[in-house]
Order: C-alpha cells, then structure tokens, then sequence
C-alpha cells in the first residue's frame, strides 16, 4: 500500500498536469481580462487652503476674511457646517462687488444723516414749555424723550432717544442737546426751555 506521503503529484486530486504549465491560448486570454495596474504620479498633496468665511467664527475671524487654513480643517469643519468657501477669482470677484455694494450704502447712510444734521442746526431753537418754579427753576426736568416728542411733533421725523445727549436742564434758558446720527455725524439742536 502506498502512503499518502509517496504518492506523486499527478496522483493528486487538487493538482493536474494543466495546471503546472499553462498553455499559450490561456496566457493570452488571461491577459486580456486581468485588470491592468495603472500607476499614475500623484502630485505634492496641499496642506494649506485659501479660504473666505461666510460666518463669524471666534478666535479664527469674522465675515469676509480671508485665509489660509489647514485642508483638514477646512474639510472637516468649515465645509460641512458652511462657515466657509474656497477662494476662487469667482467668489473674489463676487465678493468685491459685496464690498462696493456695502461701501455706497454706508456712504447714502451717512450722506443722509448729515442732510438731517443740517436741517436740525438751520432749524433754530426747538421750544419746551415746562411748569416754572421759584425764579428761573423748573418742576422736573428735560429729558432725551421730551426732545424726541418735540422733533417728532414738529419735523415727522423719528430719532431714537438713545441716540439724543441732553444736558442737565433744571431751570429756565437756551441749551444744546447732541443727536449722534451717525458715527461720524453729529447734529446739534439748540432747546429754548421757558416757563408756562
């Protein structure tokens, strides 16, 4: 009896005399379906993107900005939650176009508020009536809200009271309050206050 061990490779169920050597015809058929490995030369992977924020963001900046920020932390974080936008001429051009958009409107803004600051200094004084006292002294006091009343009864026109610096005014005479309509313009109002 032979053993397992002895017998010879083309006794073997798992193994043919095909298989050792494979024929011309196969190699050729082989070749055509087997998947061919392309290499392709892959170039310096970018570890920096320049970016624009859409969002403020603390400690990283505020709208508008521009910057350069780590891939991975554009990719992970700005992209999926929108917070930014790769800088590309497009978003650029669009972008100065916001710009100039914003700088004529701050510009109407102002130009505004300096046409109303000199209708409030042409004006003259804006007269209070107030309950007298003793002397020149008043019962009470004019306040920020008095002067709005008073604009908005005699001009149609709407200020904000937080915006109106009235000086201490306890007795009878002429003085001059502040309207900060706008961060560079300043109207003056002269308030004549007089006893009823």
């Amino acid at each position: 009896m032979a053993s397992p061990s002895c017998a010879s490779s083309s006794t073997l169920p798992w193994t043919s005399a095909s298989s050792s050597r494979p024929s011309a015809e196969r190699r050729l058929t082989a070749s055509r379906w087997a998947p061919s490995l392309v290499i392709v030369a892959q170039g310096k992977v970018k570890k920096y993107r320049q970016v624009i924020l859409t969002d403020d963001i603390e400690a990283v900046g505020k709208k508008g900005d521009t910057m350069k920020v780590r891939a991975g932390f554009y990719r992970n974080f700005l992209l999926p939650k929108g917070k930014a936008t790769l800088l590309t001429p497009e978003v650029l051009k669009e972008m100065q176009l916001e710009q100039e958009r914003i700088e004529a409107e701050k510009k109407r803004v102002k130009e505004d508020a300096q046409q109303l600051a000199r209708v409030f200094e042409t004006i003259g004084a804006f007269k209070i009536p107030r309950k007298g006292g003793k002397g020149k002294q008043i019962f009470g006091s004019v306040t920020a809200q008095d002067v709005v009343d008073i604009i908005k009864s005699q001009l149609n026109r709407d200020v904000d009271k937080k915006l109106v610096t009235v000086p201490e005014i306890r007795e009878i005479g002429e003085y001059v309050a502040e309207i900060k309509l706008h961060p560079d313009v300043t109207a003056r109002v002269r308030l004549n206050v007089y006893a009823k």
